[in-house]
């Protein structure tokens, strides 16, 4: 048994390695043989039957006429009484049409008698054993009807017995169909069947092998695609063509490797934001450790405090970081029907906790839009917060929601330092900061996370100056398949400010 497994492995392991398109040419090919085989196998047998049902009807069919004209003893043209059996015999023998490969001889009680006229072209008297045979059964009373095997040939005979005016009077007609020359007929026919299935299998791999070839080439380009990228290069895509299934299979392919290179992305700018980040607070930490004087109960107390704001601005920086890679992940965003007019004076009323500053309601947008409402929440009170580090205690801060040309906006406007022109994109950018900004504590990341929240809704930030001294800034999120607005019954956004 170890032997014989150990000989059929590497054929299994031979079919495994040739390609795809070749080994489905190969089964194409094989099915095809394998469905035309038993087609004509199925068709073949169902002839055999066929042409054995037909040769017994016919005899079955001449020994009724046969019977008829006996039971009535009359010659049909004339109407006269049949002299004797062998006039009978002939009588029938003239009526009877023979078929292509049927014979017919008439006998007496002791030879073979009436031969068949010359039209006929199987001739039974020639056949010695055949007569033999019928010499034997000449006296029976039966019609016999049975598959006789000769040196010759193999006949399916109709044996008739045939009386006449007296007891001797006695004689018996013959009828056979030669099988062999039928099954030869039938054999001719279902070779010109095997002719034409090999001619189908040469058509069908001639049509078949290019349209596997052309069904192939697309899934050939992705396997060259795919060994081509690399950790540090995943910048390949697949071309595409079509609208199949394997044109499917590539988009997908293309879109698992805008997913990875995204993924890299943020790996990387982790690392990168970790390392340049992380380096400061750790070496202060450090500084502030190497230097301080145990003995002295005010340095170590001053010690501690520094080192634990240090430690809790990389806390801080930490929890930002960690927000901005889980971002660009799938399910990031949940979009709930969420109504927009209790968010905003739910932000609101969360902002006022914020710092003291003249907190308003200027605007409530009354709409139902499919967003994250907990993220819009935690972007909305980071531009409040913002609001907050950069304005004067006592100061106006208005937050407001609208819809305008299509999109919902929503709003932190403040009357603090302002955003110079120049600092606009700067500061949505990670760690990055603008004039005024450099002065205060933070991380840097919370207007970048503000960004990558509003652009996961697809929307966008903006900030532009305030009317009179401070800056707004606008989160416009579109609002397909928002419901419509309903009636509005609380407050009015005609003077909405952005």
């Amino acid at each position: 048994m170890a032997s014989v497994a150990t000989r059929q492995a590497p054929a299994a392991d031979s079919w495994s390695r040739l390609p795809v398109r070749r080994r489905l040419s190969l089964l194409l090919a094989l099915v095809v043989v394998l469905a035309l085989t038993l087609s004509g196998i199925a068709a073949y047998a169902f002839q055999r039957v066929s042409m054995n049902e037909r040769v017994d009807d016919n005899l079955e069919r001449t020994v009724e006429e046969v019977g008829l004209l006996s039971s009535t003893g009359l010659v049909p043209e004339t109407g006269q009484p049949v002299a004797n059996a062998a006039e009978l015999i002939r009588l029938a023998m003239l009526r009877v049409r023979p078929l292509e490969n049927e014979g017919m001889l008439g006998f007496d009680a002791e030879r073979a008698a009436l031969a068949a006229s010359d039209a006929v072209e199987l001739r039974l008297e020639e056949d010695a054993e055949l007569v033999a045979w019928t010499l034997e059964r000449v006296h029976e009373e039966v019609v016999t009807l049975e598959t006789v095997e000769t040196d010759t040939a193999t006949y399916r005979v109709a044996l008739v017995p045939v009386g006449g005016r007296g007891p001797e009077d006695m004689g018996a007609l013959l009828l056979a169909f030669d099988m062999d020359a039928e099954t030869d007929r039938l054999n001719r026919t279902f070779v010109g069947y095997a002719a034409s299935a090999l001619l189908s299998t040469v058509l069908a791999l001639l049509l078949g092998v290019p349209l596997l070839h052309r069904v192939f080439a697309p899934l050939e380009a992705l396997r060259d695609t795919a060994a081509e990228v690399s950790e540090h290069d995943l910048h390949r895509r697949v071309t595409v063509l079509g609208h199949d299934d394997v044109a499917d299979l590539g988009h997908s392919f293309n879109a698992m490797l805008d997913r990875l290179e995204d993924s890299f992305a943020s790996q990387r700018r982790l690392l990168d934001d970790v390392g340049h980040e992380m380096r400061t607070p750790l070496t202060i930490v450090q500084g502030h450790l190497e230097v301080m004087d145990p003995v002295d109960p005010d340095d170590v107390r001053e010690s501690t405090r520094l080192t634990l704001d240090e430690l809790a601005l990389m806390g801080r920086l930490v929890d930002d970081l960690l927000t901005l890679a889980k971002a660009e992940r799938p399910g990031f965003l949940r979009p709930a029907p969420t109504d927009v007019a209790e968010l905003t004076e739910a932000v609101l009323e969360r902002a006022r906790a914020l710092g003291d500053r003249q907190w308003s309601l200027d605007a409530a947008a009354p709409v139902s839009a499919q967003v994250d409402g907990q993220r819009l929440t935690q972007a909305w009170l980071q531009l409040a917060a913002n609001a907050v580090r950069y304005s004067e205690p006592g100061t106006p801060v208005g937050i407001g929601s609208a819809v305008r040309a299509g999109m919902l906006r929503l709003w932190v406007q403040d009357a603090g330092v302002g955003v110079r022109p120049e600092d606009r994109d700067v500061i949505f950018e990670r760690f990055g900061r603008g004039a005024h900004g450099r002065r205060t504590e933070g991380s840097g990341l919370g207007l970048a996370i503000v960004r990558t929240i509003v652009e996961g809704h697809g929307g966008r930030i903006t900030v532009d100056p305030a009317p009179r001294r401070g800056s707004v800034f606008t989160m416009s999120l579109p609002l397909e398949g928002t419901p419509p607005p309903r009636p509005a019954g609380g407050i009015d956004d005609r003077e909405d400010r952005p």
